[in-house]
Parts: structure tokens; sequence; C-alpha cells
């Protein structure tokens, strides 16, 4: 972990049972969750098309934990105002997603809702220093964004040192966040490249031994070069 920040694992529910999913959600929360990750796609710009707010809401009533809500959609502020209902929310918006990041960011913040910023593996990380200011998280993609069971993306190891590099000179509050491919595996390499939250699907709601387990193994492994 960094001085700041110690390691977070966020289970992602693309890969939940959703004939049981406010049960996985709170098995989740009860195996040390430290937060839930929610995706909405609208299929334009990724080709998938996910959850809505109903979803959202019944999330919210299966757990008192913290919801990131990575909005893998065309212009994500338009969504902020409807997302507020919905308390203790973090809206994670794409850097390629509108023309006007900035003006996005702001837009989400005065809803009330924590904005985080994301970009894709093949967006350089110079595509968001000049906010790095306006956020508390940046989110990098270890998988082309649009679909789970990925496999992670080593390549994207470097973007994550030097994002933790601009972290650790200018914001030391800032949380990185990596998502896609996280496993047992490949979580110590995220967190030895400076990674503090581990987004993780299959790797989670896929383990064996149930939710819990799968829970427990990311942290385990996330702490082996943290």
């Amino acid at each position: 972990m960094t001085a700041n920040h110690p390691i977070k694992i966020s289970p992602s529910i693309l890969s939940a049972d959703f004939g049981r999913l406010g049960e996985h959600v709170a098995e989740a929360e009860a195996g040390g969750a430290d937060e839930i990750h929610f995706d909405v796609m609208d299929g334009q710009f990724v080709p998938g098309i996910t959850f809505g707010f109903v979803v959202l809401e019944a999330v919210r009533a299966a757990t008192s934990l913290p919801i990131d809500v990575h909005m893998m959609v065309k212009e994500p502020a338009r969504y902020a105002a409807e997302y507020s209902a919905i308390l203790n929310l973090t809206m994670t918006a794409h850097v390629e997603s509108t023309p006007d990041i900035d003006a996005t960011l702001n837009e989400i913040k005065a809803t009330g809702i924590r904005p985080a910023i994301t970009l894709n593996p093949d967006t350089p990380l110079e595509a968001i220093t000049e906010v790095l200011g306006d956020v508390n998280r940046v989110l990098v993609m270890t998988v082309v964004p649009g679909a789970g069971g990925q496999s992670f993306m080593h390549e994207m190891l470097p973007k994550i040192e030097a994002l933790a590099a601009i972290r650790d000179s200018s914001y030391p509050n800032l949380e990185i966040a990596v998502d896609g491919g996280i496993k047992v595996d490949t979580a110590p390499l995220a967190t030895g490249a400076g990674a503090t939250t581990l987004i993780s699907g299959s790797g989670i709601f896929g383990h064996a031994d149930g939710v819990p387990a799968g829970v427990a193994s990311i942290r385990d492994a996330a702490n082996l070069n943290a």
C-alpha cells in the first residue's frame, strides 16, 4: 500500500449471478469488499449494453458499501442528476467519451457524486494529466472496455507505474484503480506497479469456494507486492 491508500478490493457485478444479485452483493460485503463496481454500457461508446438505474437501485438496497459506477457511455454527465439519488456514489467517466472532460467532471461533482476519470488502453496518460487535480481516483483499464472475462494486458503496467510516479510527486491523495483481468496472478503485478484499488469480476464471483473467498484471495494476492 501507499502511505495514503490501503489496498481496496472492488468486486465487479458484471460477473455476478443475476438470479442472485442481491445475495452476491451482500456476500461480497460480508467477505470484506471495500466497494462495489457497477459497469454501465450504452451500446455506443462500447458495443455492449448493460445495467441502468433500476439495477443500481437494487444494488444499493443490498449493500451499504460505496458504489463505483463505471460509465462506458457517451457524455456520461447527462446521467448524473438521476444517479445522484443513490448515496455514496463515484461516477467514473472516460476521457474519450466527451469533448470536454473538465466540464463533464464538474457537472458530475455538482450533483454531489464523486467524479473519477478513466482512459482506454491505447489512450496516453497525457490525455488526463490536466484534470488530475479535479479527481480523487484514476482508473487504468487493463483490458479493452466493453466486455468481461478478458485477459490482463501486461503492457499496461508501465502506464500504472508512470501514473504512480505522478501521484507520488504531485497528487499524494490520488487513488489508482485497475480494471480488467484482475485475478490472483495479476493482482500483485498491479499493486507492485502502484495500483491501490483492484476491480475484479470473475476472479471474485467465479471463485470455486464462493464470493467471500474470492474477495479474500484477491486481497491476499494484492498485498504480496503492495
